[in-house]
């Protein structure tokens, strides 16, 4: 926002200069600049749209940040929930951005975790993870559910024939990703028996958008009608608790703020999967995912 600000004010000071002008060094100058803003105009509108791979964050990288710990740059050793988590989130981006769905449901109504998940669209996503979790999905013949995916691509499996299907080192290639957008920055520390590759946090300013987005949802913005929510938002809520490390957007806020947001949190999470995959205006994918942690 700060970025669009700084470019509003420009064009306004660039036109008031341009009427102190000459009549016609005004015509030019002015039809230059509104031919140059609206092109940026619009790649910020691509930006906020997720069509940017510098600004977007995808859902995964969004709830590893919001686990990150800032000045330390790794998640914390207790945490045992973010793994499977990340491998939800990248059922539901897929689904978002129109790559994955559930097969019909039949005459006979199966449930969301028996269904099976079907590739919609192989085209590539320019996101490597998700281009390999899709493919892995697209060539598995029969298809299997979100529930066999989930714990598939985390190495969950007794199965060694199927530990191909493992997405090895997750959590350090989406970190890596938010170093190349310029988040995070890689350090190497010294722990007395090993070294170890963090990734501290050098753009506070998109953290802080996200940990503030993820409260608005639950305050300021909330509209109790999960199907009013953006997904995005409403399966980062979701996953953040399922990963356990939505208690850390939520440590800032005053105790009232807190208790309201968590009350809010938890009526999502008494919600019904199957009931709400029904209604209008919905994602089943998204919901079956969210069935799997909530069984």
């Amino acid at each position: 926002m700060s970025t669009l600000t700084q470019r509003s004010s420009g064009l306004v000071q660039r036109r008031t200069e341009a009427s102190r002008s000459a009549a016609a060094a005004d015509r030019d100058r002015g039809s230059g600049d509104e031919d140059y803003e609206p092109r940026r105009g619009d790649e910020q509108d691509d930006d906020d749209s997720g069509d940017s791979k510098e600004t977007r964050l995808t859902l995964m990288e969004e709830v590893l940040l919001l686990g990150l710990k800032d000045r330390e740059g790794y998640t914390s050793f207790w945490n045992d929930c973010i793994s499977s988590g990340l491998r939800g989130c990248m059922l539901i981006e897929l689904a978002l951005r129109g790559r994955l769905q559930l097969e019909a449901c039949g005459m006979r109504r199966k449930s969301l975790l028996a269904r099976k998940v079907i590739c919609k669209s192989d085209a590539p996503t320019g996101d490597v993870l998700l281009d390999e979790a899709l493919k892995h999905i697209k060539d598995t013949q029969p298809p299997e559910t979100v529930q066999s995916w989930i714990e598939l691509l985390s190495g969950e499996t007794w199965n060694p024939l199927k530990l191909h299907y493992q997405l090895r080192n997750v959590r350090e290639r989406l970190a890596k990703n938010l170093v190349e957008k310029g988040v995070l920055t890689t350090e190497k520390q010294n722990f007395l028996l090993f070294d170890m590759t963090t990734h501290p946090l050098t753009n506070n300013n998109i953290k802080q958008r996200l940990i503030k987005k993820v409260q608005e949802a639950v305050l300021d913005k909330w509209v109790n009608d999960p199907h009013r929510m953006d997904k995005r938002i409403l399966a980062l809520i979701f996953l953040a608790h399922s990963s356990d490390v939505l208690e850390n957007a939520f440590a800032p806020l005053l105790d009232d703020q807190y208790d309201l947001a968590m009350k809010r949190v938890r009526q999502l999470l008494d919600l019904e999967p199957e009931g709400e995959s029904m209604k209008n205006n919905t994602n089943e994918l998204l919901w079956a995912v969210v069935a799997a942690f909530t069984k």
